[in-house]
């Protein structure tokens, strides 16, 4: 690989060897980011009923999420190598987003019996929040109740802005970042020359 700026040379993409070594460790990296999510989803307690400060740990929890998107786009703009970044961006951004969620459904169906069609345990609590995510909607889970369905809507509106602006923002960011990486290096304003007797 050049070094840019060197001669006036366009970096070139790494080898085979080392493209395919760094998406190896971007998807290492990005199944370790998931699995540590969905452990310490199923581990942390979640005691109690959703109360208003179960409902502002959701909202808190997707201003950090609005907050974790614009570094991970920051970061996939600078990046050597923007699309192994983008990897590992969108899979720590995506469980992310689906556990906070998940999260929430699990404290509401613990509200009583008749917020959900059926009692909710943490899995089944990820499962409808990904069948809501998939926009599959199996039907044998829904919501029972107005305050459920409100924060159901919410996680539809949140899904098209997920699924639209933020998917579209990083590959939006992984292309900037390789123009930016193979645009011919900047050369300072030429000066003028001395001449040397």
């Amino acid at each position: 690989m050049t070094t840019p700026g060197v001669g006036g040379e366009r970096p070139q993409s790494p080898a085979p060897a080392t493209r395919r070594r760094l998406v190896r460790h971007a998807v290492r990296r990005a199944a370790l980011n998931i699995t540590v999510l969905v452990a310490l989803y199923y581990v942390l307690p979640l005691r109690g009923a959703l109360d208003p400060a179960a409902i502002l740990l959701l909202v808190v929890g997707l201003l950090a999420f609005a907050v974790l998107a614009g570094w991970q786009l920051r970061s996939i703009l600078r990046s050597r190598y923007p699309a192994v970044r983008a990897i590992e961006a969108l899979a720590l951004s995506i469980p992310l987003f689906l556990i906070l969620f998940a999260s929430t459904y699990f404290l509401m169906s613990r509200t009583g019996a008749g917020t959900f069609t059926e009692p909710m345990n943490r899995t089944d609590a990820l499962y409808f929040t990904v069948t809501v995510f998939a926009t599959v909607g199996f039907g044998d889970i829904a919501p029972k109740s107005e305050s459920v369905r409100i924060v159901t809507m919410v996680q539809m509106l949140a899904d098209l802005l997920v699924l639209g602006l933020l998917i579209r923002a990083v590959l939006s960011a992984v292309e900037r970042g390789q123009r930016r990486k193979t645009a011919p290096p900047e050369t300072p304003e030429a000066a003028p020359e001395t001449r040397r007797p």
